[in-house]
């Protein structure tokens, strides 16, 4: 079992409206999101969400196990390691998947989790035009760093120690490098959309 995992509790500062409630083709991004990793193969997926009711409802609209992070001060790894509590031993590992990350595709999805079915990498990471991106995959046998307490820098300094045995994946999939941080770039990302259609 690979879990999937979508971190929606942060406080959106530079974006000034919660990214989980942005819209793209008519839904929202926790619902697009969600449905990227499940339609990928993911199960169960786990949104973790701040004390907001209309984030809260958008989570739970998916159908996700939904937990919620009502300290989230210390950055994304409190929302990972409530996910983690959640989920306890019975993944194999789980797929890490940020809310402003919704243009990621299925099919990659599918990809690294077949990568990671075949290999026993602690990592994997997909790569596009030579530059990591998300969605990350941490094997359990990193559940026990990531919990802790003493860890500095978060889920980003375990990739760092263990970058050397990851397994790099490459996806045709500009999605994973596409960070909806602010709302120029929701408008670009918008934009861009509509030229391709």
């Amino acid at each position: 079992m690979i879990a999937g995992v979508v971190p929606c509790a942060g406080a959106s500062e530079r974006m000034r409206t919660p990214k989980a409630l942005l819209e793209l083709e008519g839904a929202t991004f926790v619902e697009t999101v969600v449905a990227r990793l499940r339609d990928g193969g993911c199960d169960p997926v786990v949104v973790v969400v701040p004390e907001a009711a209309a984030i809260e409802a958008a989570a739970r609209a998916t159908e996700a196990t939904v937990v919620g992070n009502h300290d989230p001060g210390e950055g994304p790894i409190t929302s990972l390691r409530l996910a983690l509590a959640e989920l306890g031993s019975s993944p194999e590992g789980f797929l890490y998947l940020p809310v402003d990350h919704p243009f990621v595709r299925s099919e990659t999805i599918g990809q690294l989790l077949k990568a990671a079915e075949a290999s026993s990498a602690p990592l994997v990471l997909p790569m596009y035009a030579g530059s990591r991106g998300h969605p990350c995959f941490f094997r359990s046998a990193l559940f026990e760093e990531l919990n802790d307490p003493t860890l500095e820098g978060g889920a980003r300094t375990v990739v760092h120690r263990h970058l050397a045995r990851a397994e790099l994946v490459a996806v045709d999939d500009p999605g994973v490098l596409a960070d909806i941080d602010t709302p120029h770039a929701y408008a670009d990302a918008l934009s861009a959309r509509a030229g391709s259609s």
